[in-house]
């Protein structure tokens, strides 16, 4: 069974975490049940850690994990912590597949996503 773990940074800020959860709520309900597990996970500030949220997915029945970094750019989260993170966790769950996406910020469909929601501002 395929998870993805949507991660974000994590803020001191309850509402902040909220979003993110919020988000993984409907990308769970959006992606056609190519995904059937979706979960939230933050690196720090928050309650569900990278590992709690890969462990939280194995118990869900994950045999395969996509961890999305939801960040924008590849500064040293992206590019040092969360990977160390993963390939500690790696070890803990040895049955099971766990794989990095790329930052949401290198996604392809960043630029369109950019000018279409500029294009969409409202004047104030």
């Amino acid at each position: 069974m395929k998870a993805l773990l949507l991660v974000a940074h994590g803020s001191r800020r309850k509402q902040s975490n909220d979003e993110v959860i919020h988000l993984a709520e409907e990308l769970k309900n959006s992606c056609n049940g190519q995904y059937l597990i979706v979960r939230p996970a933050f690196l720090e500030l928050a309650d569900t850690m990278i590992p709690d949220g890969i462990a939280a997915c194995v118990s869900d029945g994950a045999t395969s994990i996509t961890v999305l970094p939801y960040f924008l750019n590849s500064g040293r989260h992206v590019v040092e912590d969360i990977p160390q993170i993963i390939s500690a966790c790696k070890t803990q769950h040895p049955s099971t597949t766990i794989n990095l996406a790329s930052h949401l910020g290198a996604a392809d469909l960043m630029l369109d996503l950019i000018i279409a929601h500029a294009t969409s501002a409202k004047s104030t």
